[in-house]
């Protein structure tokens, strides 16, 4: 049951405490270089001293304002003013939220249990999810999960989510035999007392689009991509390319990469754009591919592949999602270190990159399951996706970050870990601080602050994520010996 928020004083609103910095040369082409597509792969090519490069770069720097420049991103990060409200908070506040994957939607879904209205921006044109992605191609009806294979559950507080998604039949146990796959052929399945996994019924994408059906408080805006944030007479404005895109009382942060690099380098949150520019993220190549008939030598749905360069997993999403009919969708992905040594813009994939990296994933196919050179069976369908920003690689170890002075803050699965359960619990964590600050935090801003200092340590797990409870079956064996000694 929702409660209630203490009432909040509807007094009139404060200037803020916020420098204003000198106005750029030339506006139009600041309002240029402030529009964003596809930010997460732009990368930065230029000298790491572009001062050396040209005399008159620092002073072009101090004369503008936080701009969007691929090279000075981090410099302006950190030299931006912190903005400070002063101004009282709204009698109804609402909570702007930028990030349509698990962890934005369960802090809105939280913060409408508070009795907190929210409204969740999001960049997909075909549904919400982030990582919980599904790929449906027509006419042919192929549906490859490109992103997020299933997850297990190992918190109590996850496990609740878990088992009302159950009973709703949005989500249920994956069966189906998987395991982990050595060079040649070499299949180990998990062992029966392994954790349960879960998939969504519909691929993953299903269960994100799914959350928010029920809610009266949260409202959608997709696809939209929030370029600019701008503090103005005590609220957060947030815009779209120039498209003015509402007023919030605090704004959440519910996505990474490039992209949210770049939209709070210009923010007035110093801290907050430190904490995620420490981030460090993986690349990661996604193969989908049909094939009309089934592939040889596998006696499985899923499997972790161990030894080949090129291959982390592979998944039969046919199979998992219970689609008898052919062809047979598979989704492969590489390791990171692949992703790394072929990353290129994901917006503009060269041909001779993707060529070498499609028949390098399915070269890695065949030494995986130990077929000789030249036999997997042509697929008759395949797309090629690079995940520029796929996982985390260090993390905190906090549930969210707040900061009280500037109304903002973060949540994502790389506060906790690598996984879905990570990121439901910090958005949970945060749809619940932000509650409470908006009920008390007036009086002591300074209390709620949390995350802004937290040192990013180096995170563990498998290529594709953690999945908590299920040990592979060699850390079995390894533990088991130890016990007998």
């Amino acid at each position: 049951m929702a409660t209630s928020l203490i009432p909040l004083s509807s007094s009139f609103l404060q200037p803020l405490k916020f420098k204003t910095l000198a106005k750029p040369r030339n506006p139009d082409l600041s309002t240029t270089r402030k529009i964003v597509t596809t930010c997460d792969s732009q990368k930065n090519t230029g000298s790491s001293n572009p001062s050396s490069r040209n005399p008159n770069f620092q002073k072009r720097r101090k004369s503008s304002k936080y701009g969007t420049s691929r090279r000075s991103i981090l410099k302006k990060s950190f030299l931006q003013e912190q903005v400070t409200f002063t101004a009282r908070l709204s009698s109804d506040p609402h909570v702007a939220i930028i990030g349509g994957g698990m962890s934005g939607l369960v802090c809105a879904l939280n913060l409408e249990a508070r009795g907190v209205q929210s409204t969740v921006f999001d960049t997909g044109i075909h549904g919400l999810g982030g990582r919980l992605g599904t790929r449906i191609i027509e006419p042919q009806g192929l549906v490859f999960d490109h992103a997020a294979q299933f997850f297990t559950a190992n918190d109590s507080r996850f496990i609740r989510y878990v088992d009302g998604w159950l009973e709703k039949g949005l989500v249920r146990e994956w069966n189906g035999v998987v395991g982990e796959l050595e060079i040649g052929g070499s299949f180990s399945q998990f062992p029966p007392s392994s954790p349960p996994r879960y998939i969504a019924v519909n691929g993953m994408r299903s269960l994100a689009d799914s959350l928010l059906l029920e809610s009266q408080m949260v409202n959608l805006v997709r696809p939209c991509w929030i370029s600019k944030l701008e503090p103005l007479n005590g609220m957060w404005h947030l815009s779209e390319n120039g498209t003015p895109r509402g007023q919030f009382d605090v704004i959440v942060i519910a996505h990474n990469g490039k992209c949210a690099n770049r939209l709070l380098s210009a923010s007035g949150l110093p801290l907050v754009a430190k904490q995620m520019k420490k981030l460090d993220l993986s690349s990661i190549w996604a193969l989908l591919a049909a094939f009309d008939d089934p592939l040889p030598a596998v006696n499985f749905e899923g499997a972790f592949v161990k030894g080949v360069e090129s291959l982390s997993w592979m998944g039969n999403n046919s199979a998992k999602l219970g689609n008898v009919k052919t062809p047979h969708c598979w989704t492969f992905f590489s390791t990171a270190a692949y992703g790394k040594q072929n990353k290129v813009p994901q917006e503009n994939i060269p041909t001779v990159t993707s060529e070498k990296v499609r028949a390098g994933m399915l070269h890695g196919v065949e030494i995986a399951l130990g077929l000789p050179e030249g036999s997997l069976p042509k697929p008759v369908y395949t797309r090629l996706q690079l995940w520029g920003a796929a996982l985390p690689k260090n993390t905190p170890a906090v549930p969210c970050i707040f900061d009280p002075q500037g109304r903002a803050g973060i949540c994502g699965d790389w506060l906790l870990g690598s996984n879905l359960e990570s990121a439901a619990l910090s958005g949970e964590a945060l749809g619940n601080h932000i509650a409470d600050f908006l009920q008390k935090g007036e009086a002591n801003p300074e209390e709620f602050e949390i995350g802004l200092h937290d040192r990013l340590s180096p995170l563990a797990g498998h290529d594709i994520g953690q999945f908590p409870g299920l040990t592979s079956v060699g850390e079995k064996e390894e533990a088991k010996a130890y016990q007998l000694l």
